[in-house]
């Protein structure tokens, strides 16, 4: 079930994943074990047995489905974040509804794929993820911001503390700009960047860029 390792002295990422439908289950576990860079270490067929197999095996990510038996995605990931803070979490999803994606967010999922992401999409979301990287695919990533503007009126408490700059980044990063594209934007420096996105993380509570692309447009700073 296990990959190995692709070149001396690089560890293969130690996932496990859960999904409830046995034919899509056994199939990760196939295309994943192809992969030189990944490990599966276990394979639940639901949320409960997926929170216990991360437990037992401790594994850098966990990739799994939101609707299961018995324990959810969106249960099974906010138990992971809270008593396995080591382990990430990747949602592969098919037609999840919007409040489902929502509330796997909060619980502190870092990554979204549909299921008909392929091996390299996968992989790569599950790298980042490791790497505290947030990866949503880009129809999800729609009907995230979608969902999360109709989930709310817009908050102005939630931005006072803001300042103008940060508002702007945060408005560019909802528009999908990385740190080296604000830069060219603003013309100020990559590191300032950083620095003014460390800032608004902190200030505004956001753990990740999928978080604050919800957030501006949950509080209204973004409009559709």
């Amino acid at each position: 079930m296990a990959g190995t390792a692709d070149g001396a002295g690089v560890k293969p990422l130690r996932v496990v994943l859960a999904d409830d439908q046995a034919v899509v289950r056994e199939g990760l576990v196939t295309l994943l074990g192809l992969l030189p860079e990944v490990d599966v270490v276990g394979a639940a067929a639901d949320g409960m047995e997926a929170v216990e197999l991360v437990a037992e095996h401790e594994p850098d990510v966990l990739l799994v489905d939101l609707r299961m038996p018995r324990c959810d995605g969106v249960e099974a990931t906010a138990r992971v974040r809270a008593e396995h803070p080591g382990t990430e979490v990747v949602v592969l999803t098919t037609y999840a509804d919007d409040e489902s994606l929502l509330s796997a967010l909060r619980a502190g999922a870092r990554g979204y794929l549909t299921k008909d992401a392929d091996a390299e999409s996968i992989a790569r979301a599950l790298r980042s993820a490791a790497n505290g990287m947030s990866t949503v695919d880009s129809e999800l990533q729609r009907r995230l911001v979608e969902a999360a503007s109709r989930a709310q009126a817009p908050r102005t408490r939630e931005v006072e503390g803001l300042t103008a700059r940060e508002i702007e980044v945060l408005r560019l990063i909802a528009g999908g700009l990385s740190n080296t594209e604000i830069s060219r934007t603003l013309v100020i420096s990559e590191a300032t960047v950083k620095t003014h996105v460390n800032h608004l993380f902190a200030k505004a509570g956001l753990r990740d860029r999928a978080q604050a692309v919800a957030f501006a447009y949950r509080t209204g700073l973004v409009q559709h």
